[in-house]
């Protein structure tokens, strides 16, 4: 028997999947396909995957072609499977012609010519065309980091910036609109990505969800309790999607890292200590406290994401101590808090005005996990045990620091209409409770 294997991500599979699989049929007489995983896609750059992986894999197997599905999950592993499944001939698309050959060394590879005139990026493109407006606040870098990774999202059109009035010099020379004011962005586009001062955060959400806009806020999307309840009902109420944008929760490591905790694999959790912190440069205290954000607002909810992610958010006591550049204004320059749950405590530090080593701990009573600095880009962890034999490392690409995947993610859940939270709405709720005690306080 002639065995053939054959690998893609079959995304919204189309007339030229199937052809590409029936062809590969002909090549022998019992055909192997593989489905690379959503992990695996996503390191080798493949962000707007819009089908989970066992929806590709049902839509494979419904084809009939098909007589094994496997999943392709490493870099590597199509040496492994032509070796373990005996395989003879290795196929794939005329795309790839070259890239393969080194696969000859273990069976015969072939290259079909693919079907022209239909791809699945080109359906993604026509089915989440989203026109994203961004709003920033002061000469804000991320709004250009925002903007050059929208480029390589699949279905976002960058509508144009709304950068209330002042000019961004690092976009000055891109072929993007800037508006003058908000209400005019509005008629451009169809959703938000807002970085403004968190102040107006609230304000600027809510503006947009009346007008009927989908947004993807950075956190916190409100500084009051009763602020960020109203604009979860308002969005309800509209059917529209509002995420927040803390780019770790997208990463794929970090998401990796969860299952792997949530597992048992460390035991229970009884520690989660988190560290963000950065130390900028100012010309002056009033200038510097006047243009950026203090230390709560620009770390709190990163730091916070494992400690509720990991524990939930029924603690029964916390502990909050807070250097200040300006007390007066709530400008914090450093502040550490605690919490107690009923069989575990959780520690973060935040600091704009101080630097430390910005690690993620998580203990269990088994091992724990080891995230290095800085942890809030993750792309490598490791479990650590007693026993060093047993420790094991996890590597995951991270391109872009996580923003391009967070601005997939956003359209897809705009696309398929779900409110399909990586952040639930009980987490970002209880990151806007702790600020909000900050600033009562």
């Amino acid at each position: 028997m002639k065995k053939v294997i054959t690998y893609g991500t079959y995304d919204l599979l189309h007339f030229g999947h199937i052809r590409l699989l029936e062809r590969a049929k002909e090549l022998g007489d019992y055909l192997v396909v593989g489905v690379t995983s959503d992990g695996f896609d996503k390191i080798r750059g493949k962000i707007n995957v819009q089908q989970s992986l066992m929806e590709r894999i049902e839509a494979v197997k419904a084809t009939g072609i098909a007589d094994e599905i496997i999943v392709e999950e490493y870099e590597g592993q199509k040496i492994d499977d032509i070796r373990r499944l005996g395989i003879d001939v290795f196929t794939v698309g005329s795309d790839w012609v070259g890239y393969f050959d080194y696969l000859k060394e273990y069976c015969e590879v072939v290259y079909l010519d693919r079907t022209k005139g239909i791809s699945s990026t080109e359906i993604r493109q026509k089915d989440r065309n989203v026109r994203l407006g961004f709003v920033g606040g002061s000469a804000h870098n991320i709004l250009h980091k925002y903007y050059t990774e929208s480029l390589v999202v699949n279905g976002a059109e960058v509508a144009g910036i709304y950068n209330m009035g002042q000019t961004l010099e690092t976009l000055r020379d891109e072929p993007v609109q800037m508006f003058d004011d908000y209400d005019s962005l509005f008629n451009s586009c169809d959703a938000l990505y807002i970085v403004s001062k968190p102040e107006l955060h609230y304000e600027h959400v809510k503006k947009a969800l009346l007008a009927g806009k989908h947004v993807l806020c950075e956190a916190p999307m409100a500084l009051r309790m009763e602020e960020i309840e109203e604009l979860e009902a308002l969005a309800k109420e509209k059917k529209l999607i509002l995420m927040d944008a803390i780019k770790t929760a997208y990463a794929t490591a970090y998401n990796r890292l969860l299952l792997i905790v949530k597992s048992g694999r460390i035991g229970d959790v009884v520690s989660v200590d988190a560290t963000c912190t950065s130390l900028s440069k100012f010309e002056n205290k009033e200038d510097y406290v006047a243009k950026n954000w203090n230390s709560i607002c620009a770390w709190g909810p990163t730091a916070l994401l494992p400690v509720f992610q990991l524990l939930g958010t029924n603690y029964e006591k916390k502990n909050r101590k807070s250097l200040y550049f300006d007390r007066e204004k709530k400008f914090d320059s450093f502040t550490r808090i605690s919490f107690d749950y009923p069989k575990a405590v959780a520690n973060i530090k935040v600091g704009v005005g101080a630097k430390s080593e910005g690690e993620l701990v998580v203990s269990g009573t088994k091992g724990y996990v080891y995230v290095p600095a800085p942890w809030w880009k993750t792309d490598y962890f490791e479990v650590r045990y007693e026993n060093q034999e047993k420790n094991k490392r996890y590597f995951y690409q991270l391109d872009g620091e996580g923003i391009r995947y967070e601005l997939s993610a956003f359209i897809k859940a705009i696309s398929s209409k779900t409110q399909n939270r990586f952040i639930d709405f009980p987490v970002s709720k209880e990151i806007v409770r702790v600020i909000d005690d900050f600033y009562q306080e």
